[in-house]
């Protein structure tokens, strides 16, 4: 079984993933439902590798403790940053090393964002999986989730739930 490349992240109902200066504190539901399990846990469990832009690695060093120790974590950016025993900054091409990742043993592989190296997956085709989380909130602008000239992708439904006012859809390339 190859491994996949899921994206696991959240977006406002009107499709933004953080507002126009990256702040994400509206990611929460409704209230309805404080203490549900959304999953996280169980989807984090299933991928061994992460793969998110420079920005989106910043804005995870100010949460306080690195969430993701143990996990190989690769960090596109232009910028030349030493690495670590967990974090591999690289300017490679995407499809390359996707292809590469792909062919090692391991768990999936999660991409967590931000937009540009979202943006780049999807026109390369290089996503298998989408898990988005509908968050209750209208932010009326943001960084959007899709931006403009995407390929048409069909996809399936895998899976929906609704916990704590979100909705949590789970969908496949067909």
């Amino acid at each position: 079984m190859s491994r996949k490349v899921i994206l696991y992240i959240a977006m406002s109902l009107d499709g933004y993933i953080a507002r126009i200066n990256g702040d994400i504190d509206w990611l929460d539901g409704d209230g309805s439902e404080p203490n549900a399990d959304f999953g996280y846990d169980e989807f984090y469990s299933s991928i061994d590798t992460v793969i998110m832009g420079r920005k989106t690695y910043d804005q995870v060093l100010t949460f306080g403790k690195y969430p993701y120790k143990g996990t190989r974590v690769y960090v596109f950016t232009s910028e030349k940053r030493p690495g670590n025993e967990d974090v591999i900054f690289t300017d490679e091409n995407a499809g390359p090393l996707i292809t590469k990742l792909k062919k090692e043993i391991g768990k999936d592989i999660w991409l967590i964002g931000g937009a540009e190296i979202i943006d780049t997956f999807i026109k390369k085709g290089l996503i298998d999986e989408y898990f988005i989380t509908v968050i209750p909130c209208i932010l009326g602008e943001g960084i959007p989730l899709f931006k403009a000239g995407n390929p048409e992708i069909k996809l399936k439904l895998l899976k929906h739930e609704s916990v704590n006012g979100m909705a949590m859809l789970h969908y496949a390339k067909r």
